[in-house]
């Protein structure tokens, strides 16, 4: 089922066109990544899916009744506001107990409900914007860089439980990274947009296309097939070469 179609999409801002010419879709239980060099356009994309920026031309359509759930990529929260987890929560309007406890376990956050928000780290924060963001039990999981300012092990943990969401909920996840090994690893379909659609497909069909390698160099060719070997045996996504294969990809 396809739940966001977008077509001959255009956004401009005072007169300079962001994006052009942009076709997209997700379909449910899917993982698609956006990547793209800064100023490239990704997060307008994803502010045209939500709904909060409206397009210069093209068509966008929705499933009916579709449910959206969106974790940005900064939230600042005043760190003198006595504000706990399980309070954060209840913003903008109280939830049930219940659902605030199955939100935080699903996220990996189960513990943290009676925590101050000025006190978490930067990866239990990112768990607490997840478990807001899946209070809604969402059709499609939204999420720009949502693991910026983490360390690698902390981002491959926090990649592993977004995939393990989609398999409970059944959903689809949009998301924008910047950390192309994680990218090659963990998503079903790659975008790589620079204004427009560069390239989009498999990842291993982004990986070897030329305008893919002209942005981002060979390197994460490596770390992807690399993955696949470790895959093979069990292993984790973030095994300790691909993710310097992958570092060297994005710098």
């Amino acid at each position: 089922m396809t739940l966001i179609t977008l077509t001959d999409i255009a956004v401009r801002f005072g007169g300079q066109t962001v994006l052009h010419d942009v076709d997209f879709h997700i379909d449910r239980g899917e993982i698609v990544t956006i990547v793209g060099p800064n100023g490239s356009g990704k997060s307008t994309l994803l502010r045209v899916v939500i709904g909060a920026e409206r397009p210069a031309s093209g068509t966008l359509k929705r499933a009916r009744g579709l449910r959206i759930g969106y974790v940005p990529q900064k939230l600042h929260i005043d760190p003198t506001l006595p504000l706990t987890v399980r309070r954060f929560l209840d913003l903008p309007a109280r939830i049930p107990d219940a659902l605030a406890r199955d939100a935080l376990d699903q996220a990996g956050a189960g513990a943290l409900g009676g925590r101050q928000m000025a006190d978490l780290s930067g990866g239990q924060f990112q768990r607490v914007l997840l478990a807001r963001a899946i209070l809604s039990r969402p059709d499609l999981l939204i999420l720009d860089e949502p693991t910026q300012g983490l360390d690698q092990p902390g981002s491959a943990a926090f990649y592993r439980r977004i995939a393990a969401l989609r398999a409970e909920l059944g959903c689809a996840v949009l998301m924008v990274s910047h950390e192309l090994h994680v990218v090659m690893a963990a998503s079903d379909r790659v975008i790589c947009l620079n204004g427009h659609v560069c390239c989009a497909g498999a990842p291993e069909h982004v990986a070897s296309a030329p305008e893919y390698r002209a942005l981002f160099g060979t390197g994460t060719q490596g770390a992807l097939a690399l993955y696949r070997h470790d895959h093979a045996h069990g292993h984790d996504h973030d095994h300790p070469h691909s993710h310097t294969h992958g570092h060297e990809a994005a710098e």
